[in-house]
């Protein structure tokens, strides 16, 4: 099956004002510009000549091939979020271009990114070049065109490879191995947005404003764009780690795995869990939750899916340890009842905790397992896992390729949120660790 990269978009020159779009589609693995669009529209606003040139990428992509699948790429926020299904489309003008837009191509062959503005620099000059020819009267001409000339290829989407992925150590070797054409040097830092966007929604602009922090977060979280590495990988596949709430047992210090009392959030860790909520709706990238199945991370995920509009799916691979006879002791307890095992535990991620728990090593191969099955459902996508201390530290430590012992070098607070994005190259990046800014 082909696949397609479309990028769109589309400006008005006063909101509303003299407007156009633009569209490119080019080949998903060689990153060739197969088929451009633009077209002066009118007077209208920059929402409606977005979703105008969304509309006009995707019929360019099926002319070329209606059986492909297409990765659409955008800098508008609004578009991407609404056509994802995160966001309800409130403004008259852009309902029927947004239904339109969805029967393009089936739903499940069409995936949506964010990207900033100077990422979208070809769909952009085509759709100021479809204004200016409506200035002067006349019809955009594909002939006259000058946006492919200082517009480098869109960067190929890689395909994800069957196997699963591999972790850091794996990944930088690929990185090395690869010719200094596939691109070794420190990327430029694209985080930078176009600012405020106008939103035509119906909902004000002065709610996007007020997010746009949140959403530059989350960007650097869910698609990183600077560091050492090959050239654009396609979207990554994003877990942002949420540890759950405070619960009765958490200020205490205790052991509390899955082999002990399953305790619910306590007054606290609810207020937690609605602040995180607050801060991923307002950052607006997540696109589905997975939990552990024990009750303090379903209750935390139930909270935040709510405030996101999502579903909560149960993975059980993201429990936490079975720290067996330890289960609700303090670590001072266990030293004074179980010296010796307390010390083979510290020594060793094989040994296991008094009265046959879970090791370390069984553990952290029980999480790996979870996180290739997880990577592979939801590649290119944002998904908010909702775990514990010990799944979260060791997803971290795999990624960072770092030995066992560092598990105890990582501080994990409660309701905290780390993320770690997975590449098709097998490579994995760490985005985030222990963020607890929403909980001030």
């Amino acid at each position: 099956m082909r696949e397609f990269v479309v990028e769109a978009d589309g400006g008005s020159r006063g909101n509303p004002g003299p407007a156009g779009y633009g569209a490119v589609v080019s080949d998903a693995a060689t990153g060739e510009t197969l088929a451009e669009a633009a077209e002066y529209i009118g007077v209208t606003t920059n929402n409606v000549a977005e979703y105008r040139g969304l509309l006009a990428g995707l019929r360019a992509a099926r002319e070329l091939d209606p059986d492909a699948r297409v990765h659409v790429r955008m800098d508008s926020k609004l578009v991407i979020e609404q056509m994802s299904g995160r966001w309800k489309i409130k403004h008259p003008a852009m309902k029927p271009l947004a239904a339109e837009a969805a029967t393009v191509f089936p739903p499940d062959r069409v995936t949506y990114e964010w990207i900033p503005r100077e990422r979208n620099a070809h769909a952009d000059r085509l759709a100021n070049e479809a204004m200016d020819a409506g200035a002067r009267g006349e019809a955009w001409s594909p002939a006259d065109s000058l946006a492919d000339l200082d517009t480098p290829p869109a960067a190929p989407v890689v395909p994800v490879p069957e196997g699963p992925p591999g972790d850091a150590a794996a990944g930088t070797a690929r990185v090395r191995e690869a010719p200094a054409s596939a691109g070794g040097a420190v990327a430029e830092d694209e985080a930078a947005t176009r600012g405020a966007p106008t939103r035509d929604d119906g909902t004000g602009a002065g709610e996007e404003a007020s997010a746009d922090a949140d959403r530059r977060a989350a960007q650097a979280m869910a698609t990183p764009s600077s560091g050492w590495g090959p050239a654009d990988m396609g979207a990554p596949a994003t877990f942002v780690l949420l540890r759950h709430g405070e619960t009765p047992l958490t200020p205490q210090k205790r052991f509390s795995g899955s082999g002990g009392s399953d305790p619910s959030l306590s007054d606290i860790g609810r207020e937690q869990a609605e602040k995180v909520a607050a801060a991923l709706a307002r950052r607006g990238t997540v696109q589905a939750v997975v939990a552990s199945p024990l009750a303090r991370t379903r209750e935390t995920a139930r909270i935040v899916a709510a405030r996101l509009g999502l579903d909560v799916a149960v993975e059980d691979g993201l429990r936490e340890t079975d720290f067996g006879a330890w289960e609700g002791l303090t670590f001072g307890e266990v030293r004074e009842r179980y010296p010796e095992d307390l010390d083979a535990w510290l020594a060793s991620p094989d040994a296991e905790p008094t009265g046959g728990g879970e090791s370390f090593a069984a553990t952290a191969a029980r999480v790996a397992e979870a996180r290739d099955k997880l990577v592979a459902e939801y590649r290119g996508r944002t998904v908010l896992l909702v775990t514990h201390v010990t799944p979260v530290k060791t997803l971290i430590r795999l990624a960072l390729g770092a030995p066992p012992e560092a598990l105890f070098r990582m501080e994990l607070s409660a309701a905290s949120l780390s993320a770690v994005a997975y590449y098709a190259d097998g490579n994995a990046s760490v985005r985030l660790f222990n963020d607890t800014s929403h909980l001030r």
